[in-house]
């Protein structure tokens, strides 16, 4: 089975030869060696360059262990280079390299050589890296499966596949397992022996209980408006820990570089300004943020809204969360501010959406609470309301396009309907 990532063959592709270093980051399991070696070595195979013109070289594997030797790879490398042709230089787990920033460095030298890196530990991971290369890293982010490339090779129609996908997210290895009984134990596994030992490991944490209840925090909240003072105060009160603000930072910070959570921060529509906290955080892959709470908050709502963050940020956008203030006069003829909240306000280039998720409109009064925010922005940038109702998409009087989550999902041109 071949889950086809053309989308991230692409950007690979258009990045062909541009003087830098193509380094593919994601979360660990997100299938960036395999893109790598598979999917773009059988794009250069099909544009007729030569194989002695690939130089692989799988780091982590006990056989070239001697080449995570700096001199050792260089004098390798330089050694397969015999002609003025282009070369390409695959490099995996390149983290197990001595000094790979110096040796990426020396690479860039090599005229004819084109330089693609990979690697899965939060030092590699890490969402600086790039400055690691002084300007000359070129960062390919690569997300877990979409639903549309889950989509593609699941056996089954789309709802059955969307309540799979709900469940156990979009890591590749999980679409190739026979039942929910190993999803399970492996995302459960994953977390808590990869993720969880390289982030602590990494960043020498000793408060090995309170970052997990922090990660727990976190995963029963997506999609809730939350800061580190909020969660401070959780630890207090419910956990009856005293866990010290600075503390709660660093660890979100150290989930956010290794692309476990990320954030979306408020945006004031009107005021054209950010606002602060708090914001919401939403997890990198579902599976993995069900795995964390034992598949037992699996609320179909907020889970519906991570996915639509994520496919956006797969789509390339800039996300945030939208605020939008209304004045209202009381009956007492009283002026008073209300804010209210778009779920995301979506940014490309000049391209801006405003979209709501909404998992039911079943009736005027909650279509109307819905469209409240949409309808107040004031500008002329499309305004969307994504549902998990099987209609038609439809724009209404006020302009306002509504279509199912499985319109949004499988169809990649759906935000211009």
């Amino acid at each position: 089975m071949e889950i086809k990532r053309d989308l991230y063959l692409q950007r690979i592709v258009d990045r062909m030869h541009n003087g830098m270093i193509k380094v593919i980051t994601g979360i660990r399991r997100s299938g960036k060696s395999y893109l790598l070696f598979t999917i773009f070595k059988n794009y250069l195979i099909s544009q007729n360059v030569p194989e002695d013109h690939i130089i692989a070289i799988e780091l982590d594997m006990l056989e070239n262990k001697r080449y995570r030797d700096p001199y050792v790879i260089l004098d390798y490398i330089k050694s397969r280079i015999t002609d003025e042709k282009d070369y390409y230089i695959f490099l995996d787990e390149v983290q197990l390299l001595e000094e790979f920033e110096e040796v990426l460095n020396s690479l860039l030298h090599i005229k004819n050589a084109d330089i693609y890196v990979t690697g899965s530990n939060s030092k590699f991971l890490s969402k600086d890296i790039i400055t690691e290369f002084r300007g000359r890293g070129d960062e390919i982010h690569v997300f877990p499966v979409s639903f549309k490339e889950y989509m593609d090779v699941f056996d089954g129609d789309k709802y059955e596949g969307w309540s799979s996908y709900v469940n156990f997210g979009g890591l590749p290895l999980t679409i190739t397992m026979n039942t929910d009984e190993q999803r399970m134990e492996y995302l459960t596994g994953l977390f808590e022996e990869t993720y969880i030992k390289d982030i602590i490991e990494r960043n020498h944490i000793e408060k090995i209980q309170e970052i997990n209840d922090l990660i727990n925090i976190l995963a029963s909240g997506i999609g809730s408006l939350t800061n580190a003072s909020k969660i401070e105060a959780t630890f207090k009160s419910v956990i009856q820990s005293d866990i010290s603000l600075n503390t709660i930072r660093s660890y979100i910070e150290y989930l956010k570089d290794a692309f476990i959570v990320s954030e979306a921060n408020r945006y004031d529509v009107k005021g054209r300004k950010y606002i602060g906290t708090p914001l919401k955080y939403y997890f990198e892959d579902v599976g993995l943020r069900n795995a964390r709470l034992g598949f037992r908050q699996t609320e179909e709502t907020h889970i519906m809204e991570n996915i639509i963050y994520n496919e956006l940020r797969v789509r390339g956008f800039h996300v945030d969360v939208g605020v939008v203030m209304k004045r209202n006069r009381t009956k007492e003829g009283v002026q008073e501010k209300k804010q209210l909240e778009i779920d995301f306000v979506a940014n490309k280039g000049s391209k801006r959406y405003y979209i709501q998720s909404a998992f039911s409109l079943p009736d005027d009064e909650k279509r109307m609470q819905e469209k409240a925010s949409l309808i107040n922005v004031g500008d002329s940038f499309k305004k969307i309301i994504i549902v998990k109702d099987i209609i038609k998409p439809w724009n209404d009087d006020d302009g306002i396009l509504t279509m199912s989550i499985f319109d949004f999902l499988l169809n990649e041109n759906s935000l211009d309907l």
